[in-house]
């Protein structure tokens, strides 16, 4: 049988896909604000990984986003993430969390999209979670 060997995209719709490319490389530096943003295997920390994982359908987690999905985005240094996204106009939510896979932070981005940044751990720190 065929396996799928990991998350080749993710691909959602946006009023301005242009704008809100601009707006992610602007305060979070991923790509170069056109088109697309490719993240290489080679550029991601060590205790990186994806998650795929639908939720109840009367989750509150996405809150306060009415959206149907959330993003998480892997970043190497939370605090300064949120701190730029907080200049660029994004909502930062919630209270940034502590575990032993990593680090949470949560924010709402200009299509009012709930944004999860994950901060690993450091390589030969702890493992992905059961």
């Amino acid at each position: 049988m065929a396996k799928v060997l990991g998350l080749g995209g993710l691909f959602f719709k946006s009023p301005d896909p242009g704008k809100l490319l601009a707006w992610y490389s602007q305060w979070l530096g991923m790509g170069d604000g056109k088109n697309s943003i490719e993240f290489l295997p080679q550029t991601l920390p060590a205790n990186c990984f994806t998650v795929w994982s639908p939720f109840p359908a009367n989750t509150d987690y996405f809150a306060p986003s009415d959206h149907r999905f959330m993003f998480n985005l892997i970043v190497d240094d939370l605090d300064e993430a949120l701190g730029q996204v907080h200049l660029g106009g994004g909502q930062v939510v919630g209270e940034i969390e502590e575990h032993e896979y990593g680090r949470f932070g949560w924010f709402l981005d200009p299509d009012g999209n709930k944004v999860e940044l994950w901060q690993p751990p450091l390589p030969g720190r702890v493992g992905r979670p059961d």
